[in-house]
């Protein structure tokens, strides 16, 4: 006897459009799949929703569907803990079925969508159309992996380093578009290089935020060694390095797929910033506190090669040579308004070069925590060189390779970190004074757009991110 379709609403025609496709409607032997649960499902439960509590603070002591309460400084399941909430939320789940039979996907939908009249917990998805949801909906339809999205765009994500939020900017239009919650002084920011997720170092909670790119809900904190800085991430995606600013000093390596932290790195001095190199080949960390630049080999994920500077390692930046690898280190040093630029084959600094007086320009000194020049970029085609300067509110440009300044733009209080659309036309610089981000046409080295964002923007990376 063939299963009766019932349509109790026209939000449900979603649902049935979905699994028709996927060819699972009502299939007989449809299994939920574990680890889907755990790594794609589960997260959900820790969201924080703006005017609901995260699931998890009800659900720990529930008589029917019951979550496994995390310990103090928990900050995800264990595999075991992970199996008995599976457990526990398939006794509500018809696997394969019309999804909103299953009272695990209808109790927190708003009814107008289809869902259950009423949830203690309140209702958190308004629609069927929600990624949340669409992501419980899948895992109830069989689902192993997650779904490939139909459509990736650039996004430059702004972190605001004296709030809890990121901001996500269409260059397209030069209007935000998103925000990133729950993190709270976010401060590095990369993305996943195919677009599914965002990786932002959690300063407080000293962890590793994974964001996935169709919620912008954070998916996983991953717990690192001491409280971080600034990360990097490898151009096929597989480890993420996140520089640890506490003495004696390291850098913690992330397994992307395992979502772990397999490895700490010695190195001299609390890191400040990390960085891997555009051929991916090293991931290069710097110490304000020692001076010392650290090169790792991500083959071996073993220290290659040391190098101590004249003063403590601020931002840094990359040159290449013809076949890929890296040809110049450029540094922004502690106390020196400008750069220095150390040849990557000999090892040592071969030229320094200071930013002069912006005339007209006052001077600001105060607040510059040792850091007059805090921003670096060399453009995607690799033809120029930009460097902020906190002193003079300006963004100085020069030609590479022979380093002569061809160009400033001025880009508000306390000029911050840089980066580019990969055609080079527009550069974005977080402008920390103003609570601003700043749009600069490239070519034309004009600034033609102040957009607000949240409270002291600081780093600042262009990433691609799913927008189905």
């Amino acid at each position: 006897m063939k299963p009766t379709i019932r349509l109790r609403t026209r939000a449900q025609l979603f649902s049935l459009f979905t699994l028709l496709f996927s060819g699972t409607l009502f299939a007989q032997d449809v299994q939920l799949d574990f680890d889907y649960f755990k790594n794609e499902v589960q997260p959900i439960f820790l969201s924080k929703r703006e005017g609901n509590v995260r699931c998890i603070q009800c659900h720990t002591r529930s008589s029917n569907f019951r979550l496994q309460p995390l310990n103090e400084h928990q900050l995800f399941w264990t595999d075991g803990q992970s199996r008995m909430n599976f457990d526990s939320a398939s006794e509500f789940v018809l696997a394969g079925d019309d999804p909103l039979r299953s009272r695990f996907l209808a109790h927190p939908l708003a009814a107008a969508a289809g869902g259950d009249p009423f949830h203690g917990g309140g209702k958190h998805f308004h629609s069927q159309f929600d990624p949340e949801w669409r992501i419980m909906a899948d895992w109830v339809a069989g689902a192993k992996s997650r779904r490939e999205p139909s459509s990736v765009a650039v996004r430059i994500i702004q972190t605001n380093a004296a709030g809890d939020t990121s901001t996500i900017i269409d260059p397209e239009t030069n209007q935000v578009v998103g925000e990133i919650s729950d993190i709270e002084i976010p401060h590095g920011v990369v993305g996943a290089p195919d677009g599914s997720q965002v990786y932002i170092t959690n300063e407080v909670m000293h962890s590793l935020d994974i964001v996935d790119s169709r919620t912008l809900r954070v998916k996983r904190r991953i717990p690192l060694s001491g409280r971080p800085n600034n990360l990097g991430v490898t151009s096929d995606g597989s480890k993420v390095y996140v520089a640890i600013m506490e003495m004696p000093g390291s850098v913690d390596i992330i397994d992307v797929a395992s979502m772990k932290n397999v490895k700490t790195v010695a190195t001299n001095g609390a890191i400040h910033n990390v960085y891997v190199t555009p051929d991916s080949r090293y991931a290069v960390a710097g110490s304000v506190h020692t001076s010392f630049i650290s090169v790792i080999d991500t083959r071996t994920d073993e220290l290659a090669w040391e190098l101590e500077m004249s003063s403590g390692i601020r931002p840094m930046t990359f040159s290449t040579n013809a076949d890929g690898s890296t040809k110049n280190i450029f540094v922004q040093l502690s106390g020196f308004h400008g750069f220095a630029v150390v040849d990557f084959e000999s090892r040592k600094e071969v030229a320094r070069i200071e930013h002069p007086v912006v005339p007209g320009e006052v001077a600001h000194l105060d607040g510059l925590q040792g850091a007059p020049a805090h921003g670096l970029a060399v453009s995607p085609d690799g033809k120029t060189l930009w460097s902020t300067s906190k002193v003079y509110s300006h963004v100085y440009i020069h030609s590479l390779p022979d380093l002569e300044e061809i160009g400033r733009v001025f880009v508000g209080q306390h000029p911050e970190w840089i980066t580019f659309t990969p055609d080079g036309e527009r550069a974005y610089i977080g402008a920390a004074g103003d609570n601003v981000t700043y749009a600069v046409d490239a070519k034309k080295m004009q600034a033609i757009a102040k957009i607000p964002v949240g409270q002291v923007p600081k780093r600042i990376a262009m990433v691609r991110m799913a927008v189905d």
